[in-house]
C-alpha cells in the first residue's frame, strides 16, 4: 500500500491542516488544469479536493456548490474562491479565485494577439473554419443540457418559449428577459409552489472517502459566520475597487471612452450571469456586437471558440471581446495597439469578477441562510427557464453566420453544415468531451482549406 502523502493523506485519519502555501500551489496548478467547462472544472475540484486531497467531506463541497449556483456568476470560479474563503479566510478566498482567472486571462491574450495579426493566414483560418460549426453544436448542446434540468413542467417550457420568442422576434433586450422571469417566479412560488420548486439538485452525498479536514460535522468558521461589520466592510472595499478604477478610466479616458465603456457594461453583464456564461452571451453579444460594435458576430463566434480551448471559466470569452474592441478602437493609439487591446481584456476580466469575489466573501453566510427556501429559489428557477430559449436563440444566430457567411442571399455552406451535424451528432449521441471535439473539427477545418479549398 502507498504511503499517505499531502495530496493523499491516510484513509482512516483527518488530513493534516493545510498551510496558506500548499493551498496557493494547488489553486495555482488548478488554474492552468480547469478545462471542460463549469461541469469539467467542479469534476476536477471534487476529485482533488474531495476525494483525493481530503480538504472537504462531499456534503459541505455539495453545499457550497449548491449556493454557489444560486449567485450570478461563473459557480467553479466561486466555489473555488469559496473553499479557500472557507479555509484561509479572505485572502484565501482572493488566492483561490484569481488564481482560477489570471492563467486564462494571459493564455487568452496571447491567443487574440495571434488571432488579430495572423487570422487571416490559411493555416489559421482553416482552424477556425472547422472550429465555428463545432461551436454552435456546442451552443445548441448547453441549450439541450440546461434544458433538461430546467424545463421540468409545462409552465418552465412556456417560459423558455416566452423567451426565445421576445428575443428572436422582439430582439428584446436580455436584462428584461431576466427581470419578467424573475418577476414570475417571485409571483408563482406563492400561487404555484411546486411549479417552481427547485429540483433534487446535485444528488445524495456519497461516502468512503474517509475523514476529511472541514468535515460533516466541523463547525463553521468565525470568518465565515455571518457579522455586519463584516458584511459592511466586504461591501466598502468592493464599492472602493469598482469605483477607483472607474474613476482612473473615466479620467484618462473620458466618460464615453472605450475602457469606461467597457467597465460598465461588463459590471453589468457580471450581475445576469443566471445559469452560466452560455446565458450570458446573448446580452454580451447585443451590447458588444450590435451596440457598441467591439467586435463582429463572426469574430464572436472566433472568440467563443478560443475560450473553448483555454483553461478557466468559459466566461473569459469576455477578454477576448475586450482585447478585439480594444484593438480596433485603438484606444492607446495605432502604435500600441497591443498594450491598448491587453489592457482592455484586464479591464473586462476586473469587472467580470469583481462582483463574483464580493458575492462569496460579503454574502456567502447571508446566502447559504437562505438556501432552500423557495421564495428566494423560485426567481431562479424560472430565469433559468428563460435562459434556455435566449440560448437557443444564440445557437440559431451561429447557425446563421456560420451556414451563411454571406447571408441568405449568399451561397450555403454545405461543408460547415457537414462539419456542424457531425460535431452535433458526437455531442448528443457519443458523449465526446469539448477538447477532442475541437481538435477533431479543428483538423477538418485545416484539411479542408489547405487541401480541398474548391470544396467551401
Amino acid at each position: 500500500m502507498n504511503p499517505p502523502s499531502p495530496s493523499r493523506p491516510d484513509a482512516d485519519t483527518a488530513p493534516a491542516s493545510v498551510s496558506f502555501a500548499e493551498a496557493l500551489r494547488f489553486w495555482l496548478k488548478l488554474g492552468f488544469i480547469s478545462f471542460g467547462g463549469p461541469a469539467g472544472q467542479i469534476a476536477i475540484m471534487h476529485t482533488e479536493l474531495v476525494e483525493r486531497r481530503r480538504w472537504i467531506s462531499e456534503r459541505r463541497f455539495l453545499h457550497a456548490l449548491n449556493y454557489c449556483m444560486l449567485l450570478p456568476g461563473p459557480e467553479a470560479q466561486q466555489l473555488a474562491t469559496y473553499i479557500g474563503w472557507l479555509m484561509h479566510r479572505t485572502w484565501g478566498g482572493i488566492v483561490a479565485g484569481a488564481l482560477f482567472v489570471l492563467p486564462s486571462l494571459f493564455i487568452l491574450i496571447a491567443l487574440s494577439w495571434i488571432y488579430m495579426r495572423f487570422g487571416d493566414l490559411p493555416l489559421v483560418a482553416g482552424i477556425f473554419y472547422g472550429i465555428k460549426p463545432a461551436v454552435t453544436a456546442l451552443v445548441l448542446h448547453a441549450a439541450h443540457r440546461i434544458g433538461t434540468r430546467a424545463l421540468k413542467n409545462r409552465w418552465m417550457w412556456g417560459i423558455a418559449a416566452a423567451a426565445f420568442v421576445a428575443i428572436f422576434a422582439f430582439d428584446t433586450p436580455f436584462p428584461a428577459i431576466v427581470a419578467a422571469a424573475a418577476l414570475i417566479g417571485h409571483f408563482g412560488a406563492k400561487h404555484a409552489p411546486t411549479v417552481f420548486a427547485l429540483g433534487g439538485g446535485h444528488g445524495a452525498a456519497k461516502q468512503g472517502y474517509g475523514p476529511a479536514l472541514i468535515d460533516d460535522h466541523t463547525p463553521t468558521p468565525d470568518h465565515a459566520r455571518f457579522s455586519r461589520s463584516h458584511l459592511a466592510k466586504v461591501l466598502a472595499v468592493g464599492l472602493g475597487l469598482w469605483a477607483l478604477v472607474m474613476t482612473v478610466l473615466v479620467a484618462t479616458q473620458g466618460l464615453h471612452g472605450t475602457l469606461a465603456t467597457m467597465g460598465w457594461f461588463f459590471t453589468k453583464a457580471a450581475l445576469l450571469t443566471f445559469g452560466g456564461a452560455y446565458a450570458v452571451l446573448p446580452y454580451v453579444y447585443q451590447g458588444a456586437v450590435e451596440t457598441h460594435q467591439w467586435l463582429s458576430g463572426a469574430q464572436m463566434i472566433d472568440g467563443l471558440a478560443l475560450g473553448e480551448t483555454t483553461p478557466g471559466p468559459l466566461i473569459m470569452v469576455v477578454a477576448f471581446v475586450g482585447f478585439v474592441g480594444g484593438w480596433l478602437t485603438q484606444v492607446f493609439g495605432a502604435d500600441a495597439l497591443f498594450m491598448g487591446a491587453a489592457v482592455a481584456a484586464t479591464v473586462v476580466t476586473f469587472f467580470t469578477f469583481l462582483p463574483s469575489f464580493v458575492f462569496i466573501l460579503a454574502g456567502g453566510p447571508l446566502v447559504e441562510a437562505t438556501h432552500g427556501k423557495l421564495g428566494f429559489t423560485a426567481p431562479l428557477s424560472a430565469i433559468t427557464a428563460a435562459v434556455v430559449g435566449v440560448i437557443l436563440n444564440l445557437a440559431l444566430f451561429f447557425a446563421y453566420h456560420v451556414l451563411w457567411p454571406q447571408g441568405f442571399g449568399g451561397r450555403f455552406d454545405a461543408v460547415s453544415a457537414v462539419i456542424a451535424v457531425a460535431a452535433a451528432l458526437a455531442l448528443f449521441r457519443f458523449k465526446i468531451g469539448v477538447m477532442p471535439l475541437l481538435g477533431g473539427c479543428a483538423a477538418a477545418g485545416l484539411a479542408v482549406t489547405l487541401l480541398a479549398p474548391a470544396l467551401r
